[in-house]
């Protein structure tokens, strides 16, 4: 992921930990949980709370987590990723809330049935955690698979949804 763009950022407080939220004068560019592991380095990127799409987005994400709301509304900057992820990208945002798909059938979504693996990086290195539902992605058979910002993240996000996982 390269952010060459000025970004501002906010923190909002989830329940599964500080969210780090990044806006580019194009949308919405990062959201990330501490720990998570393509995390760019924002401390050089200003503190903006007041910021009125970083704002917005937090508003967004209280009511996804407080179940009042089942998706996100934001305009979306998706520049850092390489054209192949941002396909990958926007094919997730067409995964309704409580639905979920495999790497395969993802894949095979976007016409190229052999490249799981590379639809798996770039479903990995997704720079919009829960806004860009990487977390609807799980194994062929069902199973949790991997996620950047933690399995027990994942699986929160999961029951959230009430979407069902083999662990």
């Amino acid at each position: 992921m390269k952010f060459s763009k000025p970004m501002q950022t906010a923190v909002f407080d989830s329940p599964l930990g500080p969210i780090t939220l990044a806006a580019s004068a194009q949308g919405l560019a990062g959201a990330w949980f501490e720990g998570d592991l393509h995390r760019p380095d924002t401390r050089n990127w200003p503190a903006a709370p007041r910021h009125p799409l970083l704002r917005r987005a937090q508003q967004q994400f209280a009511a996804y987590f407080s179940g009042q709301s089942r998706g996100f509304d934001l305009p979306l900057d998706l520049d850092s990723g390489t054209e192949f992820q941002q396909s990958v990208w926007r094919a997730l945002l067409a995964l309704p809330f409580g639905s979920h798909t495999s790497y395969g059938t993802l894949s095979a979504r976007l016409g190229k049935p052999k490249a799981m693996r590379a639809v798996g990086a770039a479903v990995g290195r997704n720079p919009l955690i829960i806004v860009v539902p990487c977390h609807r992605v799980l194994g062929a058979d069902g199973a949790l698979t991997g996620f950047a910002a933690g399995l027990p993240r994942k699986q929160a996000l999961l029951q959230l949804e009430s979407i069902a996982f083999r662990p």
